[in-house]
């Protein structure tokens, strides 16, 4: 081993320190995240010193929460970011600006200069998105709204990372030793932060696509795999020279690719990478830990770390009330928002010592190392003594599926369409596997005897385990027209054997799962109002028969012209044109009938009476 390279030493340790620590982490109920922190402090200098370049791990690690947000970035469509605008701007800014503001007073208060106070301030205010979206992530919280929020306040900590790091050679300018900066150097940086942006958007929209479907018809999937991981490189790189947030490029790739064909074939490839190299981020963060700092001084970090992070929960509770999350949620939303994040390592050290002296530098990366292993402890508290005081219908609670189901019907969605699918299903003997996001929803079906998974129906591993590989139908009876498509897309990848029943909320979503060549759809209002008009029909004195004819006709025109109008329907001009012009046609022809049916009646009764004068004859 003594000639063995250093590459090659360094992999046997880390990956020896997970396969060994993180199960058991795991087994204990602490973890997966506490493990990999565990096993960074025990290779780490304050452990067995196993690995002694922590810097040049850490930036390494880092490309792991790249990763990651471009894998966010592929769930979002640029109408569904552009519809999160005012949770972003809004509610993140109020997070970052009001932590900040207290973080910064207390520092003041607690004796610091203003400088530091308000570096300490801007840096701490921070999460960790890395932490934070890994425990969302595998507690299916993504979908519910504390983590909508979540995501849309730690994706602006990422915007706001880039005036935070422009923030400090101001600062630094202002002081005695700072370097004095000219206004039209300001002014380059500003040109060169725009043209980036600009050219990862433009690119996105017309190099990416083209650049990846020509790769693709090389069908080396090998080849596939390495371009994903250049793109992702290459952005993050870009951003690097210019001084901005690496992992907000990437998660620009990500959304503008998020409408292309190549979206689940780009969470494929890359999702095993993210998840090694998160892994590794989370050890080096461990080893980063200077416990020299702490123990010379434990009184005071203790201060630090608990005070930080109380104030921000403080500051994000109240924020969580203002924004109406259910009360069952905000505890762990404010714990992941509270503790410290990666990127104040960054703005830590990039402070310098004209704004930061080294000394109060590497005590604050201490603290904020220190607070991203307490946040997973205190989390594994909040599940044991804290979120079973709440009433029932906790996410964390919720029962989700570990043992391969095998059912031949698989309804995603359990909402009123879907139980009263799934009660008709049940009364004729067939077994079931159903899946929903709604706590509330599965443990009121609970009571009545539904057995109902907890889950995200859009995750593809927990479709495999839900037996969608071996069932025969597949229900796709979900409230949100994206999560519905985005199931029918997967389904059709993965599982073509699966014959697919879908529920569509419109005609504009019906059109979607018709271009998907989906067979069985539903509309769910349709038939149910067509009903309550032949009802109301009768109401006014009409024959039931009569009703009924009438409602027929219209429900057999209505989907003619629902057919007739799918080739327009991209096309709004063409649409509302056919549309108007289909109804004018149905509404003549309608008149028409009600016309022969007067003519008919009256010579009924003309018929009637020559009778009646005969027979009185």
């Amino acid at each position: 081993m003594e000639h063995a390279p250093a590459w090659l030493v360094n992999s046997l340790i880390y990956l020896g320190a997970a396969v060994l620590v993180v199960p058991l982490s795991k087994a204990l109920g602490l973890g997966s995240i506490i493990g990999y922190l565990a096993a960074g402090i025990v290779i780490g200098p304050w452990g067995l010193g196993l690995v002694t370049n922590v810097a040049d791990i850490l930036h390494f690690a880092e490309f792991g929460v790249v990763l990651m947000l471009f894998l966010v970035g592929l769930e979002l469509e640029p109408k569904r970011l552009w519809s999160l605008r005012r949770p972003i701007f809004g509610w993140g800014s109020a997070q970052v600006l009001g932590c900040a503001v207290v973080l910064f007073l207390a520092g003041w208060a607690g004796g610091a200069s203003w400088r530091v106070a308000l570096v300490a301030a801007l840096g701490l205010a921070l999460s960790s998105t890395a932490i934070a979206l890994q425990v969302l992530g595998e507690r299916n919280l993504l979908p519910t709204p504390s983590g909508q929020a979540g995501f849309s306040i730690l994706l602006f900590q990422d915007v706001a990372a880039i005036p935070i790091l422009a923030l400090l050679p101001l600062l630094a300018a202002g002081s005695d030793t700072g370097p004095t900066l000219t206004g039209a150097a300001r002014a380059l940086e500003g040109l060169k932060i725009v043209a980036v942006v600009g050219g990862i958007v433009l690119g996105g929209r017309l190099v990416l696509r083209p650049l990846l479907r020509w790769i693709a018809r090389s069908n080396t999937p090998e080849i596939f795999t390495a371009a994903s991981l250049l793109l992702v490189v290459a952005i993050a790189a870009l951003m690097q020279v210019v001084g901005l947030s690496m992992a907000l490029g990437a998660f620009l790739a990500g959304v503008l690719l998020a409408e292309s064909e190549f979206r689940r074939e780009l969470e494929t490839d890359i999702e095993p990478f993210k998840g090694l190299l998160l892994g590794l981020f989370f050890i080096a963060v461990g080893m980063s830990i200077d416990f020299g700092v702490l123990l010379a001084r434990p009184g005071l970090m203790a201060l630090v770390v608990l005070g930080f992070m109380l104030l921000k929960a403080v500051v994000i509770l109240a924020l969580a009330k203002l924004m109406g999350l259910p009360y069952q949620q905000r505890p762990v939303f404010t714990l992941l928002l509270a503790q410290g994040g990666e990127f104040a390592f960054v703005v830590f050290q990039s402070a310098g010592p004209q704004v930061l002296p080294a000394g109060v530098a590497s005590f604050l990366i201490g603290a904020v190392a220190l607070s991203m292993l307490l946040s997973p402890l205190l989390l594994v508290a909040l599940d044991k003594w804290v979120l079973p005081r709440y009433s029932a219908g906790q996410p964390v609670t919720m029962e989700e599926i570990s043992e391969q189901q095998d059912a031949k019907v698989l309804i995603c969605g359990f909402g009123r369409y879907g139980q009263i699918l799934g009660r008709m299903l049940k009364a004729q003997g067939l077994a079931l596997t159903i899946l929903d996001h709604d706590p509330d929803t599965i443990e009121s079906l609970r009571e009545f005897g539904f057995r109902v998974f907890y889950g995200d129906a859009t995750r593809l591993d927990l479709l495999r385990t839900a037996g969608a590989g071996t069932a025969k139908v597949l229900v796709v009876a979900v409230d949100g027209v994206e999560q519905s498509l985005a199931i029918v897309d997967m389904v059709r990848e993965h599982f073509p054997n699966a014959r697919i029943i879908a529920r569509a909320r419109n005609v504009g979503h019906l059109y979607q799962l018709l271009d998907r060549k989906v067979e069985f759809i539903e509309r769910e209002l349709f038939e149910s109002s067509l009903r309550s008009a032949r009802s109301v029909l009768e109401g006014l004195g009409w024959p039931p028969h009569e009703a009924r004819e009438a409602t027929m006709r219209f429900r057999r025109r209505n989907i003619e012209l629902m057919h007739e109008l799918y080739p327009h329907y991209k096309d709004r001009a063409k649409l509302i044109a056919a549309a108007k012009e289909g109804r004018q046609q149905f509404q003549e022809q309608m008149a028409r009938e009600r016309e022969e049916r007067k003519q008919r009646a009256g010579q009924d009764w003309n018929l009637a009476a020559e009778e009646e004068r005969s027979i009185a004859e």
